[in-house]
């Protein structure tokens, strides 16, 4: 069975080269006939592994096609996510599944609600990769994607050993919910601290009280959303992935850098609406907030 995917950049450009190259049907949904010419005329998707260079013809289309989806990955940005779907959405058929593989928390929502037919898999992905120009994914750390469905979370769907088969580390899990606030709180205390000292991510090490300040008032926030067991060990779990993306920029450092808007609302701005919702009061969250906002103002980005 075939699988669409919106939005060819880095981790949809990941698993679209892996599953055709694994002879898996699989076709890339571009937004419009413009940007479906400029992938033409690249002849395909490139993908670095390594120091192996490898380009895919994968076959392509626009939203106005009219041939029924069955199988959809979004992994396109927080943001753009529900306009996406809403393109295709006339084209899932009814039962159709939909992994919806976005950076925080509240786009998935959003989804599941604009498309009520399907059945929305949410994902969480430590898989490291990077956009080197139009169609051009770069690979930048081996990781592992945790697929799950908060509706059905004991009905683990029969194409999962085919992903795996095809180099594309899943795993079902059925607290998908903890899997996305674990990253969303790790994110938390990553990227936007990257982004206002301007650093690759081991370079943060220099920067360990502010971690610490960060992921004790997280730890707080998961505990009053329900997922206090994810708590303990929260720092250690930060520095940890420091450690292992020493080399990596983080992915909202690159939306600065290549002047996009950034998913600041989806992270950030999702922790602080729980925080008000169960009335917690964390300054340096806030804090860091603000100052984000304020970085990203001067550089004439938005910041929702």
């Amino acid at each position: 069975m075939s699988w669409h995917i919106l939005g060819a950049g880095s981790l949809g450009g990941l698993w679209a080269a892996r599953l055709f190259r694994a002879g898996i049907p699989v076709r890339l949904i571009f937004k419009d006939r413009l940007r479906l010419a400029q992938y033409r005329a690249a002849g395909g998707l490139s993908l670095r592994e390594g120091k192996q260079d490898s380009l895919y013809p994968l076959p392509a289309e626009t939203p106005q096609e009219t041939s029924p989806i069955r199988r959809l990955l979004v992994a396109c940005k927080a943001y753009d996510a529900e306009d996406a779907v809403a393109a295709v959405a006339s084209r899932l058929i009814p039962g159709a599944e939909v992994v919806l593989l976005q950076n925080g928390i509240g786009s998935q929502e959003r989804v599941v609600e604009r498309i009520p037919r399907a059945r929305c898999i949410l994902a969480s992905s430590t898989e490291g990769a990077f956009r080197e120009s139009d169609f051009s994914i770069v690979q930048a750390g081996k990781g592992h994607t945790w697929l799950g469905d908060p509706a059905h979370p004991d009905h683990v769907p029969e194409w999962l050993d085919e992903l795996n088969e095809a180099d594309i580390p899943v795993q079902w899990s059925i607290e998908i919910m903890g899997q996305l606030w674990r990253k969303l709180a790790i994110n938390c205390a990553i990227n936007p601290l990257t982004v206002l000292h301007k650093c690759r991510n081991g370079e943060l090490n220099a920067y360990a009280g502010e971690i610490k300040a960060l992921t004790l008032e997280l730890g707080a926030l998961l505990e009053a959303v329900g997922h206090g067991n994810l708590a303990p060990g929260l720092q250690e779990a930060v520095l940890a992935v420091i450690d292992a993306t020493a080399d990596n920029t983080s992915s909202m450092l690159q939306d600065v850098t290549h002047g996009r808007r950034t998913e600041i609302s989806f992270l950030l701005g999702h922790a602080l609406q729980e925080a008000q919702r169960h009335g917690l009061k964390l300054g340096a969250l806030e804090q860091l907030h603000r100052h984000l906002i304020d970085h990203l103002e001067t550089h004439g980005l938005p910041v929702d």
